[in-house]
């Protein structure tokens, strides 16, 4: 039976070419994932704050190497898509920004982020989502992106108004953290927002 619509996005949009670098233009670099960032990863995940927010933790840099690899591979098959946020003057890891939950056909995906201590309270989270929201929106064509966080995590509500992510409302008892489960904002942004 065929569709009354094409799709939003055709399968290969992504991985007909390599891998972008997206600079922010504020001193950001949206940069893929080298193995030689596991030791910076691993450091990353060994802070409280990870543990808190995030469904990983890191044991080991071998295990950030495997979750590397993966991250890499994850532009050719096109379903989740990760870039390493670096300072655009010395590629100083600061962060994480991804989309995952890729629908082509349907030209939505999921933003996802997280900052090293470091990076925190610099607008980090906020200028990488942003470039990379305006890259998927505007360059590529997704029509809408939707980004989620835990009701209490106020500093990523923050992140997504900065980054122009309206919220739509609250999702109830959605995912299972650590500490049990969380209620979970839904933010969205799209095309001509």
């Amino acid at each position: 039976m065929p569709y009354l619509t094409s799709p939003v996005l055709p399968a290969g949009t992504l991985s007909r070419a390599p891998q972008p670098t997206l600079p922010t233009g504020d001193g950001l670099l949206l940069r893929p994932w080298r193995a030689e960032d596991a030791p910076a990863v691993h450091a990353a995940f060994q802070d409280p704050v990870m543990h808190q927010w995030h469904l990983r933790a890191a044991h080991s840099e071998e295990e950030v190497r495997g979750w590397i690899a993966e991250w890499q591979r994850g532009w050719q098959q096109e379903r989740n898509v990760q870039w390493a946020v670096a300072d655009a003057a010395d590629d100083w890891l600061l962060g994480r920004v991804a989309l995952r939950q890729v629908l082509l056909g349907d030209g939505v995906a999921e933003v996802a982020y997280w900052t090293t201590a470091a990076a925190r309270g610099r607008g980090v989270a906020a200028r990488a989502t942003e470039a990379l929201a305006r890259w998927a929106l505007d360059d590529i064509g997704f029509q809408r992106l939707e980004l989620s966080h835990a009701v209490a995590n106020e500093a990523s509500c923050r992140v997504a108004a900065k980054a122009g992510f309206a919220l739509e409302g609250t999702k109830r008892s959605a995912l299972l953290h650590a500490d049990g489960w969380h209620d979970m904002h839904l933010h969205a942004r799209v095309r001509g927002d």
